[in-house]
């Protein structure tokens, strides 16, 4: 059941990008075309659930175990923005039409706030190593959801006979917002 709560609670509840405002850069940046999202949505989930294992596993076993709990915020900084390059350096190899899709937002993820704070929150949490995982993925998850969403409206929008304006930047945060107050709805479910 513990799980079951993590899960919903990281998806729709508490959902990084809506509710959080963590990543919103990559939210923002990367959201004009469904299919740029789902490649940037691969990408961070990736990255964060790596970073949140790797992270978990250098809070116990060295900053916890030296009374080196200061560095953590740099020590995390440091382990996603290496994890990031061996990102990049796969994408490079794997999919070059993907990695070329993402061009400057790649290094995007190395400043995600998002990643850096599900690796955080997983520590002021206390939780075991397998919650962790399921915390991540789940915030991955949330975050793969809203960017898709956010990127489909951004999509039909182009499409909307918009005013002057409000065209561009003004109606996407107008539709983030709305979007976010849709999420809101779920506030009660755990």
């Amino acid at each position: 059941m513990n799980y079951l709560v993590i899960v919903i609670g990281a998806i729709l509840v508490n959902n990084i990008v809506l509710m959080q405002f963590l990543g919103i850069c990559p939210f923002l940046g990367v959201s004009k075309k469904v299919s740029t999202g789902i490649g940037m949505t691969g990408a961070v989930a990736f990255v964060m659930i790596l970073a949140t294992i790797v992270t978990y596993l250098i809070q116990h076993y060295i900053l916890d175990k030296f009374g080196l709990g200061f560095l953590q915020t740099i020590a995390f900084i440091l382990i996603i923005a290496s994890l990031v390059q061996m990102v990049e350096i796969i994408l490079k190899k794997v999919s070059p039409p993907l990695y070329q899709a993402l061009g400057i937002f790649l290094p995007l993820i190395t400043t995600n706030c998002a990643i850096l704070g599900v690796a955080i929150l997983t520590i002021q949490k206390e939780f075991n190593l397998t919650e962790s995982v399921i915390f991540a993925i789940s915030h991955a998850i949330g975050f793969g959801l809203a960017l898709i969403l956010f990127s489909g409206i951004r999509e039909h929008l182009d499409l909307q006979d918009v005013p002057k304006g409000l065209k561009g930047t003004p109606i996407a945060l107008i539709a983030a917002g709305i979007l976010a107050m849709a999420f809101m709805g779920f506030s009660g479910l755990v």
